[in-house]
This record gives structure tokens, sequence and C-alpha cells, in this order.
């Protein structure tokens, strides 16, 4: 199973990042020296997916900027200080290898309903989903790691991980038709945001699919029989499921970070900086500092002078 396009639904408000997102896209946020969707991006094209269709909303230009090529940036960067133009390798990297295209969401309608929007970009084909919010890092990557149940199975993939009971309520969770390895779940039915005392499981969908295009069909099924109200991506692979499509969950391997709230993308740039032997050392440190006690590193700070001037 050859996997070529994917969709990145990037239409959300962002209103937990309020005021920031009221002029910038969330999927803008920097981690590190790079916005979020740019890690999603560049999974997708170290996993063979060269072809994206970005479902945005108004007000999100810059996503399409920043993807975009910058011939007088590069000018700038060769007559000032050439030394920088390493700064934009990545990107130009990514605008040589991948391929673009924009489709807005008008409505808030739910994430079903962004990713039935792109339908026409990506056929008769699977597909992958990235959701920007979901960041993670290990070898091989998430993506990578799909792609090879994906061949395996020869079916429709999601990617979960084990949440708190506590948790459930805020996650599509799985329910288990079999466990077939301890990483591998034959999925019988997935449920949006359920009570924990109704949940079926505590493995909650994160941010990775493979799906096939049926979901398309199965997502306009449960538009027409809606009554108002956003549609929902699990309930179009729940209805998958129903007309007898095969869909596995797999528990991914790595490094997993949130970034939908504040407190997700704070945890996820300290961990991006800890990974980076430039800034670790320093970040360690001053992370050690800030337990220490005042008074301890106060003292710390006294001795350390002392020594330096014997």
């Amino acid at each position: 199973m050859d996997i070529t396009k994917a969709i990145i639904p990037a239409a959300g408000l962002g209103s937990r990042f309020l005021p920031y997102t009221k002029t910038i896209p969330k999927e803008m946020l920097p981690l590190m020296n790079k916005p979020a969707i740019q890690f999603s991006i560049e999974e997708a094209l170290n996993s063979g997916i060269r072809h994206f269709s970005i479902v945005t909303s108004k007000g999100k230009n810059a996503i399409a900027d920043h993807l975009d090529f910058s011939h007088d940036l590069e000018i700038l960067l060769k007559d000032r200080d050439i030394t920088k133009l390493d700064l934009l390798s990545e990107l130009k990297h990514i605008t040589n290898s991948a391929y673009f295209t924009y489709v807005r969401q008008s409505e808030p309608l739910g994430l079903g309903h962004a990713v039935w929007l792109a339908r026409h970009a990506i056929g008769k084909e699977s597909f992958g989903i990235f959701l920007p919010d979901d960041i993670f890092f290990g070898k091989p990557s998430a993506m990578e790691q799909m792609l090879c149940v994906a061949r395996q199975e020869k079916a429709s993939i999601i990617a979960v991980r084990e949440v708190p009971s506590s948790s459930v309520n805020q996650y599509g969770i799985i329910e288990i038709r079999k466990q077939l390895t301890p990483n591998l779940f034959h999925v019988s039915s997935v449920i949006e945001k359920p009570d924990y005392r109704n949940a079926p499981s505590n493995l909650a969908i994160v941010g990775r699919y493979i799906l096939s295009y049926k979901v398309f069909d199965a997502l306009e099924e449960i538009s027409s029989n809606e009554q108002h109200g956003e549609i929902q991506l699990t309930d179009g692979i729940a209805q998958m499921i129903r007309k007898n499509e095969k869909v596995y969950a797999y528990k991914i391997r790595g490094t997993h970070y949130d970034i939908g709230t504040p407190l997700g993308w704070l945890k996820a740039t300290v961990g991006c900086a800890l990974q980076d032997p430039k800034y670790r050392p320093q970040l360690k440190q001053y992370i050690e500092e800030l337990e220490m006690p005042e008074n301890m590193f106060t003292l710390s700070q006294d001795i350390s002078h002392h020594l330096n001037h014997e």
C-alpha cells in the first residue's frame, strides 16, 4: 500500500491561545526554530508523502506564506550574512519536494467535515491525516510505523496511546474487537469523548491516521443525516466499520506531545530544546537552578565566586 497524499486540517480557531491566535494561526506556534505544522510536513515527507491538502479558514494565510519559497528573503540573507542561508534549507527542501493544495472551511463544522472537504484532492486512494496539534519524536516516525502496519494488514490504521481513565472524555476512544500484538488492535468501534464510566478502553486516538477513501462516503452519509452540530471524524470511522471496512489501531512508539493547550505547548517546547545538543546543557542547568531553593542558589553563587577568585 503506497500512500502519497495527506490531509492536514488547520482550520481551528485556536481560542485557547488567544490573544496570540487573533492574528496568527495556532498551527504557526513556534517549537524551537520552526512552526508546529512544519513538524507534520517533515514527518510526512520522510514517509514518502508528497501531496498535501491543507484545510484552512479565514485569517490563515500565514501557513501558505510560510510554506512558499521566499526569493526576497534568500537574496537579503545572501547580501547580509550568507551563513544564515542554512536556516532556510529545511524550508527549501519542503518547497522543492512537496505539492500543496489549500481548501477553505468556511464554517467550523468539525474535523470530519474538514477532512471531507479535501476529498476531491484525494480521489480513490488511501491517504494520511496529520493533526498539527500532535507532535511525535522517535525513529521510525509515527507515520512510518503506521505505514508498515497498513501494508501488512491492508487496512485503515489509526494511531492511539494510553491515557488515564479520567482523561478519556477528551479524546476519541477505540473499542477493541481483538488484540493482535501488544501494540496492534482490531477495532470494533470508536466513540468520541465518552464518559469514563462508559469508555470501552483507555486507548485514545492521537493525531495520525491512514484511511481508505471510503471514509468520504461515510462522512457524507453522516452529514445527510445530521440535523445540527459538528461532523466528527470518529463518527465517519465508526460508520466505515459498520460497513465492514477493516480498521486497526496502532499504539505509536516514541515521545508524543499534544500542543493543543498552552501547558502542552510549553512541555513540547522544553522537550524539543532538551533534545537539541546546542541547548540541552544550558537548559538543564537552568532548570536545576530553578528547582534549587533560592537561598541555596545564592549560596552556590557565593561559593562559585569565591573559588574563582582564589
